[in-house]
């Protein structure tokens, strides 16, 4: 029998070490691309203000590329230390996109950064220009293979269980590399990488206007990222819808939980805007719904039905039954490898195999479980729905918030009209938001898959290795102090470089400190410098 314990020490090792890696992640996809952007004004104009912004941007996506890299690396080795069984299982399949995944970020990203930063003086400008994109491109296409992975994990196609191995291998890798469920989780991935990196550039430029320093680069930053955040934003919302309703065919009771949808509706389902899931009841209580908005967004009809929950866990409990067939034929393949009815019912319901595993949890073999460990078992495909529920809505209230934000900076900026000072601490403000939105997206991705590691092929408590529960006691740990340093340190680099502002040209107004034609005068004039007084 597994150890709940080591099951969900090793989950929250795993959990907790992807959430700070991803405080990283998407600020580095957001700034590579708006650097790149900045620096092709620069070539296209000449305009040195707008090197002074490539290079100081830069720095801060350096710091936050050094930090992302060094929080990744464990992660991947988590896959051999603690979740053993798992690398075996799908290895195979999973361990392609992983090694693509780390030849683009430590040998392709780490080459380019190191080119961008010290090749000013060694490449044209044209040159350069062209390393930036690469290194945007190259950031992008390391996130690309890391979600190819995750997205085979959400909808394992591509490739089979061969029973004369026991491992999962693969058949057709375009399968795997094109899937559906992976493409719409990285273009959602990066849009909102993208509306991370525009909101930093927005504040950390509001900040600078509020406080009447380095304005010609604070001004030309918060347009920049008032156009490019917009469009992310919106690309946001329509991705997301995409990835919703790749969730219909492949990760159904996910997306009734995300909907506290407790039976299925007839068609089309109403969008639950507010309610209080109560699991005991099995009901959604205190809802205000809009009528046909959830069949709309998940079916794309007007005739199919979303199914609820309650008919999702009956759905299970077959599936659970019909995997005991498969497993049952998997033994006997087992002693006898010429079994060629064993291998004919295998073949059969191999699709439910990873139903009857999930018996494992209560009995040694999957065959000698009864009705009540089997409606157990059922039950346990069924995690916390108020969590999913209330974590999609909050990430959605934030993402449409992005919108009204960038809009109206867009419009100010568009207009050439003055930035009032509310909306500039708003902005300030704002800062800490798409960190928030895009750990939610996460906890609903992968919360919200549970119990399966891999989505109907291998349970989640199956996949851990066998290892004591003081190592990951230790090791928790210390992934935990270590990582808090590693935060601490890139926020106080940050608010250094911040504060110091960047080292502007001469003649193009980047680093003086300026008054602004708005509401009351700069506090101490008399520590402006000489020319400006």
């Amino acid at each position: 029998m597994i150890d709940a314990t080591l099951v969900e020490l090793s989950r929250l090792q795993f959990a907790l070490t992807a959430m700070y890696h991803f405080l990283f992640v998407p600020l580095t996809l957001g700034l590579s691309f708006m650097i790149a952007i900045m620096e092709s004004v620069y070539v296209m104009t000449g305009r040195t203000v707008w090197r002074d912004m490539t290079k100081f941007w830069g720095l801060l996506f350096g710091i936050n590329f050094a930090m992302g890299v060094a929080t990744g690396i464990v992660m991947e080795f988590q896959f051999g230390t603690n979740w053993a069984y798992y690398s075996h299982y799908v290895g195979d399949v999973f361990g392609a996109p992983l090694a693509l995944e780390g030849l683009m970020a430590f040998f392709l990203e780490a080459t380019l950064v190191g080119l961008f930063f010290f090749g000013w003086d060694r490449l044209s400008k044209v040159q350069h220009l062209a390393v930036t994109w690469l290194v945007a491109l190259g950031s992008n296409l390391s996130a690309l293979w890391i979600l190819i992975a995750n997205g085979w994990m959400q909808n394992p196609v591509g490739a089979v269980f061969n029973p004369d191995t026991m491992r999962m291998e693969v058949i057709n890798f375009a399968e795997v590399i094109f899937n559906p469920v992976a493409q719409a989780k990285f273009v959602h991935t990066v849009a909102a990488g993208y509306v991370t990196g525009a909101v930093f550039v927005l504040s950390i430029s509001a900040w600078y206007l509020l406080r009447r320093r380095h304005v010609a680069l604070a001004k030309r930053s918060l347009t920049v990222a008032a156009s490019f955040g917009l469009a992310a934003a919106l690309s946001v919302v329509v991705l997301g819808d995409e990835s919703g309703y790749a969730l219909t065919d492949n990760q159904k009771m996910k997306l009734a939980m995300i909907e506290g949808m407790w039976h299925t509706e007839e068609a089309p389902a109403a969008f639950t805007v507010f309610g209080i899931p109560d699991r005991n009841a099995q009901e959604t209580r205190y809802e205000l719904r809009i009528p046909w908005v959830m069949g709309l967004i998940a079916t794309r009809s007007l005739d199919q039905e979303v199914p609820g929950i309650l008919e999702l866990l009956a759905l299970a409990e077959l599936h659970i039954r019909d995997g005991l067939l498969a497993y049952d034929a998997l033994q006997r393949l087992n002693e006898n490898q010429a079994d060629a009815e064993a291998r004919e019912i295998f073949l059969a319901n191999q699709h439910y195999l990873g139903y009857a595993l999930m018996l494992k949890r209560y009995v040694e073999d999957p065959r000698d479980a009864t009705d009540e460990q089997i409606a157990s078992a059922m039950r346990d495909s069924l995690p916390n729905v108020f969590a999913l529920f209330w974590s999609f809505r909050f990430m959605v209230v934030i993402g449409f918030y992005f919108i009204l934000l960038f809009g109206a900076a867009f419009y100010m900026c568009s207009l050439r009209r003055q930035v009032p000072r509310w909306f500039l601490r708003v902005a300030v403000f704002s800062l800490p938001l798409p960190w928030i939105a895009a750990e939610l997206g996460w906890l609903v991705a992968e919360y919200g898959r549970q119990p399966w590691v891999i989505e109907g092929v291998l349970p989640t408590f199956l996949g851990v290795s066998s290892i004591g529960l003081s190592d990951i006691i230790i090791t928790l740990a210390g992934f935990m102090v270590l990582y808090t340093v590693l935060a601490v340190i890139e926020i106080k680099l940050m608010v250094k470089y911040i504060r110091r502002g960047p080292e502007a040209e001469a003649g193009e107004g980047g680093g003086q400190v300026l008054p602004l034609p708005d509401d009351r005068p700069a506090s101490r004039p008399a520590a402006l410098p000489e020319e400006a007084r």
